[in-house]
């Protein structure tokens, strides 16, 4: 143990066996192709085996369809890859709308894709990770785990959820050389934000942007990481200020845009794919 953190084993990127869900399209596929020209050996799982299995195609990597709410599938995928030395946790939903009219299907869907999908994995690569005394997983959360945005009620309960996940895990792991570490981009330009109002102040990122950052903790293993990274202490800052003019800075950058989307009909759309899986199998 160094004075400053724990010193972890360092994981050679060449030939390390790489797990990353909802890994078929945006951040996860951007993720896993970064990851596979490193040399790394790069397992795509996503709920959409169609999504999946092109992925992979396209970057010579091995698909799995898994749903995350399912630990018997993750035992599985698990169990097939024989060996996971870096699990990225990157599936997960975000409806859009206000909290009293959001369909109960929907707030169970939310918590059980991006707080049980985190759990079930975690808990699935964990103990071999500790057991061999190496390994990294990666949590991707948002910056709306610090920052309350109205119209996003459930996403964020979910996101402040995986971050304060990630910080307690990371605690738990350490000594056994473990770590955990949480990413949280801004706003991001993919499905999940289709139809909603970006940029306007908004700070926008790319998938490839957070994909980056991913990788890096593998170096760096740091607990926590804004995507752009000047974010970090927005939340020290807003929670500092007060509530006046938190107000006056919402209002400036149009806090209540998750409120009124604007693309409708391509929001619309969206939604209704995640209506679509809240009849799947859950917890």
């Amino acid at each position: 143990m160094r004075f400053l953190g724990p010193d972890y084993p360092r994981i050679d990127l060449t030939g390390a066996r790489v797990l990353i869900t909802g890994a078929g399209r945006g951040i996860g596929r951007a993720t896993a192709e970064l990851f596979a020209n490193k040399g790394s050996r790069v397992v795509i799982a996503d709920v959409d085996g169609v999504a999946a299995r092109s992925a992979a195609a396209a970057l010579g990597a091995r698909a799995v369809e898994l749903d995350v709410r399912v630990r018997e599938q993750w035992d599985e995928a698990v169990a097939e890859m024989g060996r996971v030395d870096i699990l990225v946790n990157n599936a997960g939903v975000m409806p859009a709308g206000s909290f009293l009219t959001e369909p109960d299907a929907v707030g169970h869907t939310t918590i059980d894709v991006n707080v049980w999908g985190l759990i079930h994995g975690m808990r699935a690569v964990a103990p071999a990770m500790v057991e061999r005394g190496r390994g990294h997983i990666v949590n991707i959360a948002s910056l709306a785990g610090k920052i309350p945005l109205p119209g996003l009620a459930v996403y964020n309960a979910s996101k402040f959820a995986a971050v304060g996940l990630s910080a307690a895990t990371r605690l738990e792991f350490a000594e056994s050389g473990v770590s955990v570490s949480c990413v949280l981009p801004s706003a991001v330009r993919t499905r999940l934000s289709s139809g909603l109002t970006l940029g306007h102040g908004l700070p926008t990122v790319d998938p490839v942007d957070v994909a980056a950052a991913v990788v890096r903790t593998c170096r760096t293993r740091r607990a926590e990481v804004a995507v752009p990274q000047y974010l970090d202490p927005v939340d020290i800052a807003l929670a500092a200020a007060p509530e006046s003019i938190v107000r006056m800075v919402r209002g400036l950058f149009d806090g209540d845009r998750a409120l009124h989307p604007g693309d409708s009909a391509m929001r619309a759309a969206y939604e209704e794919q995640v209506r679509s899986i809240t009849h799947g199998p859950g917890r």
